[in-house]
């Protein structure tokens, strides 16, 4: 008896040392993480601040199956298939360029940016025009062109030899389609999470018509309208309120990202959401192309993501349970884990 007694006493010490290990695992993660938001909920503020001139100009009126065979690549939340060793050394490209969605910015992917660099990646953010910290006025940007410029000067910059992964968030979708189209041998794969993969001749804004309606009604009655050239012109870009945003882009995400994003979202500006894209066969539809659907989305949701996929089928779809639109905040280590797997797709 008294032997059984002191094997259970080194049991629990040995269990209670165990669980102080992970404990101080769990407090180093999240207080990583707090000293990242902290620092992207600083820059926020900043933007804010230098954002501020621009609101003048801003008033409100108020008033599943494929075509063809398609490879589901991984399913995070599936036991068929793991997520398999990550190999740096296997990679021919390590570089992701990382475009945000409408109202969003560079500030949105922190902490994607963090777990790809800890695994020895390059990950480059952009702020689209009028996006972030790019201080264009969102009024004056009535093209994709000039919406997409910075990603499309970085791309042009680019060495020769040197290729890249474009990752695009929501409408970030139609800049690297319109990226792939201009630029498909510096591309190695492009990557649409939850986002607009547009066919050709499609407007970004069709894609959310399900949840917007038609491009002409939204234009006609939406509460959401900016009209930055006065109420007796149309219309020059759009914002959801706090409120309307907090239940179609943040559903799942904690509340801290969302009182990020609260101070950080910028107007959309709405020409480039309108205007057709032209996209070749000869060009954009020999990129590879990859598409991430997020289960627990209200923006976009999974039968128009699916519909989407099955309309312009892309070499593999991975899916993300329990994230809304935003998985950069929902689900980072799920995005994470997807985004080194398609990396290493030869």
């Amino acid at each position: 008896m008294g032997n059984k007694i002191i094997s259970m006493m080194k049991k629990d010490r040995k269990d209670g040392s165990k669980s102080m290990r992970m404990n101080r695992s769990q407090r180093k993660l999240l207080a990583e993480e707090e000293m990242l938001h902290r620092r992207a909920l600083s820059m926020a503020i900043r933007q804010t601040q230098l954002s501020q001139r621009f609101d003048g100009s801003m008033s409100k009126r108020v008033g599943s199956t494929s075509t063809r065979k398609q490879r589901t690549l991984s399913d995070p939340f599936s036991n068929a298939k793991q997520v398999p060793d990550f190999s740096l050394e296997s990679l021919t490209v390590k570089k992701f360029i990382l475009v945000h969605g409408e109202g969003f910015g560079a500030w949105c992917w922190y902490k994607i940016v963090a777990s790809l660099e800890e695994s020895g990646l390059s990950p480059i953010t952009v702020d689209l025009t009028g996006s972030g910290f790019n201080m264009t006025d969102t009024n004056t940007v009535s093209t994709l062109e000039e919406y997409s410029k910075p990603l499309i000067e970085y791309l042009e910059n680019l060495p020769e030899e040197e290729k890249v992964i474009l990752v695009g968030h929501s409408t970030g979708g139609a800049s690297i389609s319109y990226a792939l189209e201009r630029f498909p041998e510096k591309i190695s794969k492009a990557i649409f999470l939850c986002a607009t993969m547009v066919s050709d001749g499609q407007r970004p804004f069709d894609v959310f018509s399900e949840e917007l309606g038609s491009a002409e009604r939204f234009m006609k009655e939406s509460q959401f309208l900016i009209y930055g050239n006065g109420k007796d012109k149309p219309p020059t870009g759009f914002m959801f309120e706090k409120q309307h945003m907090k239940g179609l882009y943040f559903n799942q995400s904690p509340n801290k990202d969302i009182a990020l994003a609260m101070i950080s979202m910028r107007p959309v500006p709405l020409g480039p959401m309108m205007q057709k894209v032209s996209l070749t066969a000869e060009r954009y539809g020999k990129g590879r192309r990859f598409y991430v659907q997020t289960l627990d989305d209200l923006a976009l949701s999974p039968d128009v993501q699916e519909k989407l996929v099955r309309e312009n089928s892309p070499e593999g779809v991975f899916k993300i349970k329990g994230s809304d639109h935003s998985p950069f905040f929902s689900k980072p280590q799920s995005l994470h884990k997807i985004l080194l797997e398609i990396a290493q797709i030869p």
